[in-house]
């Protein structure tokens, strides 16, 4: 899968035979060697902590971005929360009130960026 100078070709064509092979899963190039290795490692289906059934290779960006259960922060509070607990803690955290510095009304948590904008 790579350019190859045309005079070395047939020499690298034989090694390639010989040593490399193409993963069944990813199609990378790996050498014969350790394709054993590779596949267990890097294929092996392992069970996220949310119960999902997922590659090993992938599961690190499966917890970092798609995992119901992966961390965030409440943007109210910065409590960190598992991801589908998120709305509904938001909804509630988002509900409380704190005093305008400089109209001293109460404005709700998740008005306070908009208030300056309307504020007496």
């Amino acid at each position: 899968k790579k350019d190859i100078p045309a005079v070395n070709f047939l020499i690298h064509e034989i090694h390639c035979r010989r040593n490399i092979e193409i993963c069944p899963f990813c199609s990378d190039s790996i050498p014969k060697c350790e394709m054993k290795n590779h596949i267990e490692s890097e294929h092996v289906q392992v069970t996220c902590k949310c119960r999902m059934k997922i590659e090993n290779s992938l599961l690190k960006d499966h917890e970092a971005s798609a995992c119901p259960l992966r961390p965030v922060l409440c943007q109210f509070c910065d409590i960190p929360l598992a991801f589908n607990k998120l709305q509904e803690h938001e909804s509630y955290c988002g509900a409380r009130t704190e005093p305008c510095g400089a109209c001293g009304r109460n404005v709700l948590l998740r008005d306070l960026r908009e208030h300056p904008r309307v504020c007496g």
